[in-house]
């Protein structure tokens, strides 16, 4: 998929930039909620502590995206998804539903939405490269960092075993259509 084209008019790329910012911000809140829910379940059982604070480490670096997009929506006065409630929701349900199903389907999921996420922010990053001084100062460098954290996570989990979840290929189809639908809503609503 190649990056959204810019758009003609008066406060087109503003709208662009709150676009970018409010899905941004809605991924790394459910990333956030995933982790949590993952975590939640994982530290239930001491056979799973060390994979329970390992996922507490990669919810403390989501968070910290989380908060610099709190930031920029409130620096930029773009409101969040409306959807935000419902993500947080599901990311939970989701996190905590595949590391029910064991380990290895924890680290599928985290394979697949960081899969999905860092093409997401690699099509930004080529698409705010493109004019960089359409949007705010430092978006380039803030998401290329963010997708380098992203890119970590992913192959964190292939390295723990992600692809050899039972399931694998459905499981990571499943979870990776529906972060691409969160995307595509959570940039409009």
């Amino acid at each position: 998929m190649s990056p959204v084209p810019p758009r003609p008019g008066l406060g087109a790329q503003a709208s662009r930039l709150a676009e970018i910012l409010r899905v941004d911000h809605a991924g790394e809140m459910a990333a956030v909620a995933i982790y949590r829910g993952q975590q939640t379940v994982m530290a239930a059982s001491p056979r799973h502590a060390a994979l329970a604070q390992t996922l507490g480490e990669m919810k403390a670096h989501e968070q910290v995206h989380l908060d610099r997009f709190d930031q920029l929506l409130t620096q930029h006065g773009v409101r969040p998804t409306l959807m935000a409630p419902a993500w947080r929701l599901a990311g939970f349900a989701l996190g905590a539903a595949t590391a029910l199903m064991g380990e290895k389907a924890a680290h599928a999921c985290t394979e697949a939405v960081e899969t999905v996420i860092e093409g997401h922010y690699a099509r930004q990053i080529e698409e705010v490269a493109a004019d960089p001084d359409a949007y705010a100062p430092g978006l380039q460098a803030e998401l290329t960092g963010f997708r380098d954290d992203e890119l970590a996570h992913r192959d964190a989990a292939i390295a723990q075993g992600a692809l050899d979840a039972p399931g694998y290929p459905v499981l990571a189809a499943v979870i990776r259509a529906g972060c691409l639908a969160a995307i595509k809503i959570s940039e409009k609503v």
